[in-house]
């Protein structure tokens, strides 16, 4: 019983292994057993990896051949698909939609937004914000005397402070026989004519968005037309405004 006690003691004494001696300083710590066995496990797993690699170049057919070979190319150190040209011209809009949406959801967004024009376009009349016409009026006489005397504000039967206007410019009768309706004041005026270049700027950008969404729609359907296993030949390559043109073959139906 007493050597097992003897025994016992001596396992629970802490083992401590020596450190490197004062005359080895200058070469660091004293590498320990577990050092070592890390360092050559690593040691052998490279040699190991390159013993592999070189029995497979060793195997390997020299007319072996794919595609990858010439689709790829290293980017640090890592290899990486090469952009087909075709995904050059599309912008990062564009891609984002044309992924996570489909034709008829963008032809229905489309619809909505041209809708949505043709419903401002109504309200504004196609004025501009200041006041100015954009086509003009012909107006035919029968003699050349008539063209010298020629009175726009006689014709149109107004006030001549009232020609360059294209909008709101009401008769002479109307104008005796009636108060006048709407803004007066000149802040007023000026409120309703920020308000009405705040609605052409809408106007604008609904225009480029619906613009923008019709050939996200063509390239879509480019796209699905070119999975069609018929011979085809590009006319017009892709551009960020426009999809690219295909010419296909004729193939008479059954």
């Amino acid at each position: 019983m007493s050597s097992f006690r003897k025994a016992l003691k001596s396992r629970q004494r802490n083992h401590h292994e020596r450190s490197q001696p004062g005359f080895r300083k200058h070469l660091g710590l004293l590498e320990k057993k577990k050092d070592y066995k890390l360092r050559a496990d690593d040691y052998h797993k490279k040699q190991n990896t390159l013993a592999a690699l070189r029995k497979k170049a060793l195997d390997k057919n020299p007319d072996e051949f794919y595609f990858k070979m010439i689709n790829s190319q290293l980017q640090d150190g890592v290899h990486v698909a090469k952009k087909a040209k075709e995904e050059v011209e599309v912008t990062e809009e564009q891609k984002k939609v044309m992924r996570t949406q489909d034709i008829k959801y963008v032809e229905m967004k489309r619809v909505a937004e041209a809708k949505k024009i043709e419903r401002l376009k109504g309200e504004l009349h196609l004025l501009e914000a200041d006041s100015k016409q954009k086509n003009t009026h012909t107006f035919f006489v029968d003699s050349k005397k008539e063209v010298q005397s020629f009175d726009l504000a006689k014709h149109l039967n107004t006030a001549p402070e009232l020609v360059d206007r294209v909008y709101n410019r009401p008769t002479l009768q109307t104008l005796e026989t009636k108060s006048i309706q709407g803004a007066v004041k000149p802040h007023s005026i000026k409120v309703l004519a920020r308000q009405r270049r705040h609605q052409y700027k809408i106007l604008s950008q609904r225009i480029d968005r619906e613009k923008k969404m019709f050939v996200i729609s063509q390239k879509i359907q480019t796209r699905k037309d070119l999975q069609d296993k018929n011979k085809k030949v590009k006319v017009k390559k892709e551009t960020p405004n426009a999809a690219a043109i295909y010419k296909f073959e004729a193939k008479r139906k059954r």
